[in-house]
């Protein structure tokens, strides 16, 4: 696992996380298959560290990218507050930024790039794969979100003293309307070209199961491969051990059918 570093697009510097496959070194990591990971919360951060997941991405022969883009905590009140009402836009770009950093330096081939996340890093992926279509060879959305609307008015009894909060945040679904049209993935899945693996639980009380739905809904109407697992005794995430091991498995297939073979 290395600490990298990279600059976007209007000047802000990026830290993030790049581990590598056994064997690989970050002089002789080239043309390697990625896994974009960006992380959820959105007000959150990674961190350097043991990630089991991260691990088992790069066991399986993938170079993992985790960034804290522009709003991840840890950086001053500056670098968070700049990320209010830019989901998909400039928060969206500090990702594709690392991707196309990561092309640039001849580690990943630009062929055989998937992007997965969960929660907020689910919406991203789904961002991903509907604005910038031809950067992704796949995507896994894990418990994502897909329509800032539905999101918004879903929020559960227990936020909603947030709720103001998040509408500062994220959006005001009558004054921000237009925006959040704009960048909610569900209503843009036209310019979705690539195969999605959405995982869900049924229970979710943060990212409701409709946000899934539509969106399965959405692209099977135009054709797009799509493969959904939704599990009734799952919530925001897989705790129960059996689903997990599902769900990595899945995983696994899915990578391996789309970036690995990709060669």
């Amino acid at each position: 696992m290395h600490c990298v570093k990279y600059a976007t697009r209007d000047g802000l510097t990026i830290e993030g996380y790049l581990t590598l496959p056994k064997g690989y070194t970050m002089e002789t990591a080239k043309n390697l298959p990625v896994v974009i990971n960006p992380h959820g919360g959105p007000w959150a951060r990674d961190t350097w560290g043991f990630n089991p997941e991260i691990q088992f991405l790069a066991n399986r022969g993938y170079a993992v990218l985790q960034m804290n883009f522009r709003g991840s905590t840890g950086f001053g009140r500056k670098f968070w507050e700049i990320s209010f009402k830019q989901w998909g836009q400039t928060m969206q770009d500090d990702i594709t930024d690392g991707v196309n950093w990561l092309i640039k330096e001849g580690i990943a081939d630009p062929d055989r790039i998937a992007i997965y996340g969960g929660s907020y890093g689910g919406y991203a992926t789904l961002a991903g794969l509907a604005f910038t279509p031809d950067l992704y060879t796949c995507g896994i959305d894990y418990v994502g979100v897909s329509n800032l609307f539905t999101f918004l008015q879903t929020i559960p009894p227990y936020w909603k003293p947030m709720l103001d909060m998040m509408y500062e945040m994220v959006g005001d679904p009558v004054k921000d309307k237009a925006m959040l049209e704009k960048y909610s993935p569900v209503f843009h899945v036209d310019q979705i070209n690539t195969p999605l693996f959405i995982a869900q639980g049924a229970n979710d009380p943060r990212v409701n199961k409709d946000e899934s739905d539509q969106m399965v809904e959405a692209l099977k109407k135009r054709g797009i491969e799509v493969q959904y697992m939704v599990k009734d005794n799952e919530g925001h995430g897989f705790y129960n051990e059996e689903n997990m091991f599902e769900f990595y498995g899945a995983m696994e297939k899915f990578l391996e059918n789309h970036i690995q073979k990709n060669k």
